[in-house]
């Protein structure tokens, strides 16, 4: 992997970290079309520490209150209903579904999902899923109402995009709108729900990176902070579209982008 790779990888996990259309898959993707190797599960889950790095910064005073609130509720019981109090158990608690379902399927995830038929299949699938969910929730629910049964039910969401082309922000966005929650609301629980699983694959998976086998450590340096910057903007501008669009755009864009990739598999232009 040279230097202008990891430029236009680092641009593609910006972009797609965040938007509900599967970065894994469109990290898979790119690679095929401009007959690049592929860089693997290993840098995928390496340079999403750039993205989730613009996360911590964009959510920097959220997660400070809500740390500190749930450090200091474990001595005050009168602090244990707050909202803070009980996201930062939601969060970890979340968090428990994808961490094991990640290490029970970890070399399927990192060999056969990585096939380019499912993959193309999966951006179709869960797009029609999260137009169910744009038409079907009530959107009424604001973070406040979020319960500890919600925030487990979310959590179970987040494991599908262990398939590439799930998508996590797609699938946990997808979950929540089911359960009622607002386009805005669910969006903000998803990026906070996102840090433990994002940071926890990425350190599990920073064992590989500079090996043979694994990611070439300048260019996975390189991407990181390309993927850091285009990051922290699409957080900002999603927050905002959601706020006042549908995710139709994305539905539309998935299913677009998946039924061509299956014209080109199916045509032998690229394979699987």
């Amino acid at each position: 992997m040279d230097v202008l790779q990891a430029i236009v990888l680092g641009i593609v996990q910006g972009l797609t970290e965040f938007l509900p259309i599967s970065s894994s898959a469109h990290l898979l993707i790119v690679p095929k079309l401009l007959n690049w190797p592929d860089p693997g599960a290993a840098f995928t889950a390496v340079i999403q520490l750039g993205t989730m790095l613009a996360v911590l910064l964009f959510f920097w005073r959220d997660i400070v209150r809500i740390s500190w609130a749930w450090l200091r509720s474990l001595r005050d019981k009168e602090l244990r209903d707050s909202l803070d109090a009980r996201m930062g158990w939601y969060i970890i608690l979340g968090t428990i579904p994808i961490s094991v379902a990640g290490l029970l399927f970890a070399d399927l995830i990192e060999g056969p999902a990585r096939n380019l038929w499912l993959n193309a299949s999966m951006l179709i699938v869960f797009g029609l899923i999260l137009l169910v969910a744009e038409q079907w929730g009530s959107k009424r629910k604001q973070i406040e109402d979020l319960t500890l049964k919600d925030g487990l039910i979310i959590g179970a969401w987040q494991m599908l995009p262990l398939i590439p082309g799930a998508s996590r922000s797609g699938s946990t966005l997808t979950g929540a709108m089911f359960l009622g929650y607002t386009r805005e609301a669910a969006a903000r629980y998803s990026f906070l729900l996102s840090i433990p699983a994002v940071v926890l694959s990425g350190i599990f998976e920073m064992r590989h990176v500079g090996d043979g086998g694994g990611p070439p450590l300048v260019p996975t340096i390189i991407c990181t902070v390309v993927s850091f910057i285009v990051g922290y903007a699409s957080i900002a501008w999603l927050l905002k579209w959601v706020a006042k669009h549908s995710t139709n755009i994305f539905v539309v864009y998935r299913v677009f982008a998946g039924s061509l990739l299956l014209t080109l598999l199916s045509l032998g232009v690229i394979t699987a």
